[in-house]
């Protein structure tokens, strides 16, 4: 188990130290809020790579591919009229 670089012994001795220095009660509630921290940093993270996909992606509005459209199909005839003469 390496998380961070950090083996399992290191993360034991880890532990421990903040046991000690915390105390038994303290420990649980900084352990909740470190992850509700972690929680958070992951939404955040998500939805800002959301975003971006999202962005990323060309979108024209429905009007202006209905104009283009229109005017392609009005260019063609013209350039059918011009080959045959």
């Amino acid at each position: 188990m390496n998380v961070f670089g950090i083996g399992l012994p290191e993360m034991i001795v880890i532990l421990v130290l903040a046991l000690l220095v915390f105390g038994p009660k303290k420990l649980p509630e900084i352990g909740s809020s470190l992850g509700k921290a972690i929680r958070g940093f992951q939404d955040a993270t998500k939805e800002f790579e959301s975003e971006l996909k999202e962005g990323a992606k060309p979108s024209e509005p429905a009007s202006v591919a209905s104009a283009a459209s229109a005017v392609t199909k009005s260019a063609e005839p013209a350039t059918e009229k011009a080959s045959d003469a």
